[in-house]
Formats: structure tokens, sequence, C-alpha cells
């Protein structure tokens, strides 16, 4: 099936800098895709391009096989909701959100018609006479999102919307934003540096780091089964481990790092015994054993111990393996009391839960 969009080898650069490089994407017609990266990754660039506010350097935009680089802004069947909403403070909320259709020259009873319509979707629909300094963060978000929907697009830009909000109001909106699309059936492109947030909302994952897509997936593909030690490391916590390959049975690997030979699953066909490799665990796949069996584990002594709410967050130290901090983490069940800074314990793991990495850069700072 033909996608709705299609960005092929898109290529970007500001001078001599290149921002972008070999970004292929596709977006199906009705799904929420999240572009996920850290400050100067090139995400916001990915959105800007489709947007047509950035023209581009190399390949091509595709609209169901139409060629849009020569498409205008205002032809484009996209919206866009921007992190600072963009409304107009003189108007009221009703005018704000009919201005699209006001622009495109539709008859008064029509455009009154489609805002009490839209404003109910978004549950404002009591706040059309107010003006936008009279509305909280949430209610200013939901404002924009009925502007960009009123005209019907066929698929909705959203740049960081929700950074400005504070965590409780930001989540409110996570599952309105995921609701929305749903009922209106259409695609959601969606911008974000927050881990947790493009788990919550995605059906699919882009990662993107230095102007290069790194991995795509599905939420849980991505957490369970990184591909790169970025995506490890930036997609959540990580316990990585710098080792050798030293056997591959399958998906099994044995990897001899300087803590002692461990297993791991590999996604894929493994690289050549001898490589240099990662093994990564998530913290709360690490179980706390007074003796871990060989390969599934090893000893270490408790740094730090730190209450987290519903976690505890177990910091530990190895002497084989200088500069790195190991980390469990545990529900905070009383399971990790007692333990001590200095205390010798052992960590033990499923090789189902350790993911075989090519060992390469992870993020400078996390």
């Amino acid at each position: 099936m033909q996608p709705l969009l299609h960005l092929e080898n898109i290529s970007k650069r500001y001078g001599a800098v290149r921002v972008l490089e070999g970004i292929d994407i596709t977006v199906a017609g009705n799904e929420f895709l999240t572009i996920l990266g850290p400050s100067g990754s090139g995400k916001t660039t990915i959105l800007r391009i489709i947007g047509g506010f950035e023209s581009i350097d190399g390949g091509r935009l595709m609209f169901e096989g139409r060629d849009l680089a020569a498409v205008p802004i205002n032809r484009r069947p996209f919206n866009t909701v921007f992190q600072d909403y963009a409304l107009f403070h003189h108007m009221t909320v009703a005018e704000n959100v009919g201005y699209g259709l006001k622009v495109r020259g539709r008859p008064r009873a029509e455009i009154a018609t489609r805002v009490a319509e839209v404003m109910e979707t978004v549950g404002l629909a009591a706040f059309g006479g107010r003006y936008p300094a009279q509305l909280s963060g949430g209610q200013r978000q939901r404002v924009a999102l009925a502007r960009a929907i009123i005209c019907e697009p066929r698929l909705i830009l959203l740049d960081e919307p929700l950074s400005a909000l504070d965590v409780e109001l930001r989540a409110q909106m996570q599952r309105f934003l995921k609701s929305l699309q749903r009922r209106l059936g259409i695609a959601f492109v969606f911008i974000t540096h927050d881990q947790e947030e493009a788990i919550a909302l995605s059906d699919r994952i882009i990662v993107v780091n230095g102007g290069r897509i790194e991995q795509e997936g599905a939420p849980e593909q991505l957490y369970r089964r990184p591909h790169t030690p970025f995506t490890a490391a930036f997609l959540g916590e990580n316990n990585l481990i710098a080792g050798t390959l030293a056997a591959v049975d399958g998906p099994l690997c044995a990897v001899d790092t300087p803590a002692g030979r461990l297993a791991a699953t590999v996604d894929g066909p493994a690289p050549p015994t001898g490589s240099a490799v990662l093994v990564a665990v998530r913290p709360e796949h690490v179980r706390l054993d007074a003796a871990p069996m060989p390969g599934e584990g090893l000893t270490a002594d408790v740094a730090d111990v730190r209450f987290l709410g519903a976690n505890v967050m177990i910091e530990l130290r190895h002497a084989a393996l200088p500069g790195a901090l190991l980390k469990v983490r545990r529900l905070a069940d009383g399971s990790a009391a007692g333990l001590v800074a200095g205390q010798r314990v052992g960590l033990s793991w499923s090789a189902g839960d350790a993911a075989l990495l090519r060992a390469g850069p992870a993020p400078a700072a996390l």
C-alpha cells in the first residue's frame, strides 16, 4: 500500500553544516508517528521540511505519490501545531479556531457550525467567547489543536507542543492527543525529545541523531531491542557493558567482559566473533541475587540507594568496570531495604533481556 507521505533520501545543509543526510521516512494514513531525538538532532528540521517551511537540498518529499517540492505551505494538506501555540491574542477562541476557514472564504454560517463542532471535539464548547489570555496552558493547546483540525487536514504536524506544560497537565494532554488522533483517524507526526512521551503516545518511533536515523519501530521494540548504543542510552536508562563477542549460537551470544563472560541476545545477524560489542540491560530487568549463575550476571558493590516514589534505584560499582555505574530498579516494596553503601550483592538477568549491540559512540550527555 502506498504511504500517505514519503520522505525519500532527504538531505539538508546550512552552508557547510550538514543538518540531515539520507533521511527516509514513510507515514501511514492513520498512524501516530513520533520523531524522537536530542536538541540539534535534526528532528525539527524534518518537520519544517514536511510543512514547507524549509527547502531540501536532495531527495524528494512525496504525498500520495505526488512530489511536494514546488507546493507552497498554504496548499499542502497539512496543518502545524507549534510549541508556542501561535494564537492571535486579539481574537476570541472561536475566532482563532475559525480563522483558517475565514481566509479560505467560507460562508459565516458554515464557519460557525464547524467551529462549534470542533470546539466540542476538543472539549472547549463553552470557551468560544474567551480570549487566549483567559485560558490555561492546556486550554490554549486545545485551541491550537482545534484550529489545526478545522480545515480537515490529511496530516497534523506537532512541534513539541507539550513542552511548556507542567507534569500533570502534560500527562492529561498526552492522553487527550492520543484519543483525538484515534477519533479523527488521520496521521499525526509528533516531534519531541522526551522519551517517555514518545513511548506513551506513538504507534511508531523514529530515533534521529546527528541528522541521521538511528532506528525506527514500535515503542516496545525499540525499548526492548535497541540496535545502536545511542538508541539504548537515549531511549530510557540502560546498563551498557563493553566486551568482545566470544561465541554465537543462534540468537544467543557469549560476550567476554572485564567482569566475566555474559550472555545476550542479538536481533538479526550477529557480528563476527572477536568484534567489540556491548551488552545492554535495562535496570528493571536486573535481579538482586546472592550468587548469580555463570553468564547470567555478576557481583558488584552498592554505591547508593535512592528512593524515587514507586521505585528504588540502586547504583553499584564493579572494580573491573571503572567509571561505569550499574543500575538496578526495584519496586519500593521493601525488597531493597537494608542495602547499604559498600555492601556486595549479586546481579543477574535473563539472556533474553540483554541486547547485544555493536560497539559505538553513545550520547555525550544524558
